[in-house]
């Protein structure tokens, strides 16, 4: 792929890539229907299922004929199915996937070489599913590091591993993401999910309770073969804005469990705006987002969310101070973890946090934990990144799914629901148990606080100015 001139590197190599690899996946999964039900009706007609085109290398074509063939039939084909409209249709999922895509290669006589290539993956293999699903996962990686937008498609790993083992999702309970990316939440999700089916069948039906959104075409696409890697069959992933429905629609809709890390930074178009409270109204998306995963839990009696947030979001005190107050008032916020700056690295110096709340009742306290850098270290990077084993000291504070017998540390410390509202539902708040010696901290560590007070400052003047056009102040 590398010797093709219509490849720029692997921001361009990897989407190729992956529509090449679901289509083999997408076609090993429907004949292992076909052998279980021989009722099965393919969702791709002869002659555009894989086995008919790329197959048999010896009746393959190659060169200009493959390239005429992908570029003028396959894709127009693939990107006008529509199945019967439904998330976790197998026409509508590859309609989707398609609609968009473009082949990005100009030599037919390569793309046949890379179509022999992946003809030697076995997706009816374990070992095989296994070996790609890391792969794979390690070309997410290094697409992100590639394109410039790609990073918010992506969180850590490690990260994700530690909130959905703290969330511990159980087999029945719907899972969602709604800003799916390359769908490291409902991977995690299920892998996790997987670990608790005793049985073939109990594991198929978990597939009936990953659910998302994905409204961008290119990691809707890398979501899917990630999830189908993982041994996710139909996931109910829809091609769409989480946030065009009403929250009453997004209550009716509700799941019991909400993982994510929504786009933070951007902004929303006023149609989407008006499916939100006159008084809570904004076009920054962090905070639409939070008020739809509310919704999304609101009426489960075991509704539990993980929200992966900015700074900024803990100490606005406008319209943010107020969906907060809603928070603590609907649901119970029973812990922020805290992370250093560089989690995102090399997206973002804004150090992040994780919002975990449930549903059921108000919030009477809120535990802090400051997640501590490795020893000798002054942030993460891109070449020394968040390693899941860091966490081991959270998880043993944590004190298993009742959250019992935590204690104050140097990590962690209690605030009251009073407290936090007297002051605004200000999050954004010191650890009284590691007070700061400016005496003795390096000129670096001073310089990176400033970098990060600035950007706090930023954040929270872009939040001001978008009140003051959204006509809210």
């Amino acid at each position: 792929m590398r010797k093709d001139s219509g490849l720029n590197g692997d921001a361009d190599r990897i989407p190729q890539m992956a529509w090449l690899l679901f289509l083999k996946a997408f076609d090993d999964m429907e004949e292992r229907h076909e052998v279980d039900d021989p009722h099965f009706q393919s969702a791709i007609e002869t002659p555009y299922r894989w086995r008919d085109w790329a197959a048999d290398p010896t009746k393959r074509r190659s060169g200009p004929q493959l390239l005429d063939f992908v570029n003028e039939e396959l894709i127009p084909y693939l990107r006008d199915l529509h199945g019967n409209g439904r998330a976790g249709d197998a026409g509508e999922v590859v309609g989707q996937v398609f609609r968009g895509l473009r082949n990005r290669m100009d030599s037919g006589y390569l793309l046949a070489d890379v179509v022999d290539a992946i003809n030697t993956i076995s997706f009816a293999s374990t070992d095989d599913i296994h070996t790609m699903a890391h792969l794979y996962e390690s070309m997410l990686r290094e697409m992100r590091d590639a394109a410039g937008d790609a990073g918010e498609f992506y969180t850590p790993r490690p990260l994700i591993r530690f909130i959905v083992g703290r969330v511990d999702p159980k087999p029945g309970e719907t899972v969602m993401d709604p800003a799916v990316g390359t769908g490291g939440f409902l991977v995690e999700a299920w892998e996790h999910l997987s670990q608790q089916a005793s049985t073939a069948a109990a594991r198929s039906r978990l597939s009936e309770t990953i659910r998302g959104f994905e409204k961008k075409q290119m990691p809707f696409l890398l979501s899917q073969m990630n999830l189908l890697l993982h041994g996710v069959d139909s996931p109910l992933i829809t091609r769409g804005n989480a946030l065009t429905s009403t929250l009453a629609d997004q209550r009716k809709n509700g799941v019991d469990i909400v993982l994510t890390n929504p786009p933070f930074g951007g902004e929303e178009e006023n149609g989407v705006k008006d499916n939100f409270p006159a008084d809570l109204r904004t076009s920054e998306t962090s905070w639409l987002f939070l008020q739809s995963v509310m919704a999304r839990i609101e009426k489960s009696l075991s509704g539990r969310a993980a929200v992966v947030i900015p700074n900024g979001v803990l100490f606005d005190q406008g319209i943010g101070g107020r969906i907060k107050g809603k928070l603590m008032q609907k649901f119970n916020l029973h812990t922020v973890v805290r992370m250093p700056a560089g989690t995102f690295a090399p997206y973002t110096p804004i150090p992040t946090n994780i919002l975990f709340f449930e549903s059921g009742r108000a919030t009477k306290d809120v535990w802090f934990y400051e997640h501590p850098l490795p020893a000798g270290r002054k942030n993460y990077s891109k070449t020394k990144p968040l390693q899941y084993e860091e966490f081991v000291g959270c998880e043993a504070w944590w004190g298993g799914p009742q959250r019992a017998g935590r204690v104050e540390t140097e990590q962690a410390w209690r605030v009251s629901a009073e407290v936090i509202a007297a002051d605004g539902f200000n999050l954004d708040l010191h650890n009284p148990n590691r007070p700061d010696d400016l005496a003795h901290r390096t000129p670096e560590e001073l310089i990176d606080d400033l970098i990060e007070v600035e950007s706090s400052l930023l954040t929270l003047l872009r939040s001001l100015r978008r009140e003051l056009s959204d006509g809210s102040l």
